[in-house]
């Protein structure tokens, strides 16, 4: 074979390998329109509501300020209907469960706060059942003034709501107000006839609500009402169901300062005379 020949073959083989490279490639599919047909549609974004939470963990008995509540994202479809929310809506392409799931959940919420702000609606109540941080605030675990049950998660453990008798009279003018500190004294005619004795049953005593409010209102100086609710010990209930037994019973206001302080039995001790003016009229009483 010369080499005339040889040199031929090798160029037509070459030939014939670089058409086979070409209809390859012209058959081979295109990869970025592949690439583009696979890719996933990004999914439509969840529709979120606010929902009223709790900023840090609340234990049992805490007073609820409205600076530890806060708003938080949460999706509509997880809504519960007890959940309080800000009433928003849903945008209008929503799906209709959504929408339908969002308004009742902003129906029972504007039941609840009955159209006021749902911080200052909370604010003051008293945590009936542990509330973590992040936690939607519910109406079962918390108790609001004038609820039932609200007293008896703002007693102190140990210690027992009692009511007195009051007038503006012997409620310092009605200037004592829940959460004031105050003595309970009664005055009774002494045994031989001659004057009246003046003894102090408990001091230092909390009022916890003077009729069936437990707050005054807002900038309230004074409330005028006819029974105090105080807080004792339990094992001085007797105390005071004795001196209501024996008669009429006053509250002294005391100073802001002895808000810190324990309650405690009056003590007993030597007879002190009281000279009481009302009215233009003297009495002396012995105070023990």
């Amino acid at each position: 074979m010369g080499a005339v020949r040889i040199a031929i073959l090798a160029v037509a083989a070459a030939a014939a390998i670089a058409l086979a490279f070409i209809v390859r490639g012209m058959m081979a599919p295109d990869k970025t329109e592949s690439t583009i047909a696979a890719a996933p549609m990004a999914p439509p974004p969840t529709p979120m509501a606010r929902v009223l939470v709790a900023k840090k963990d609340l234990p049992v008995g805490y007073r609820i300020d409205s600076a530890d509540l806060g708003w938080q994202e949460w999706p509509v479809e997880s809504l519960n209907p007890t959940f309080v929310t800000d009433g928003g809506k849903p945008k209008a392409d929503a799906p209709e469960g959504v929408k339908k799931v969002a308004d009742k959940a902003a129906e029972a919420a504007q039941d609840l706060v009955a159209g006021g702000e749902p911080m200052k609606v909370f604010d003051g109540a008293i945590v009936k059942e542990a509330i973590l941080a992040g936690e939607p605030l519910t109406p079962r675990k918390v108790v609001r003034g004038g609820e039932g049950g609200y007293m008896a998660v703002v007693l102190t453990p140990g210690m027992r709501a009692v009511s007195i008798p009051v007038t503006s009279e012997t409620g310092a003018g009605g200037f004592i107000l829940p959460g004031d500190r105050v003595d309970i004294l009664q005055a009774r005619p002494q045994e031989n006839g001659k004057g009246y004795l003046t003894e102090v049953l408990m001091q230092n005593v909390k009022v916890l609500a003077i009729d069936q409010r437990t707050a005054p209102e807002e900038d309230a100086k004074a409330m005028v009402g006819g029974v105090a609710t105080v807080e004792v010990a339990a094992r001085d209930v007797e105390v005071l169901a004795r001196g209501r037994a024996q008669g009429e019973m006053m509250l002294a206001l005391r100073p802001y300062s002895d808000i810190g302080g324990p309650s405690r039995r009056g003590g007993a001790g030597a007879n002190q005379t009281v000279r009481i003016v009302r009215a233009g009229d003297v009495n002396e009483v012995a105070v023990r």
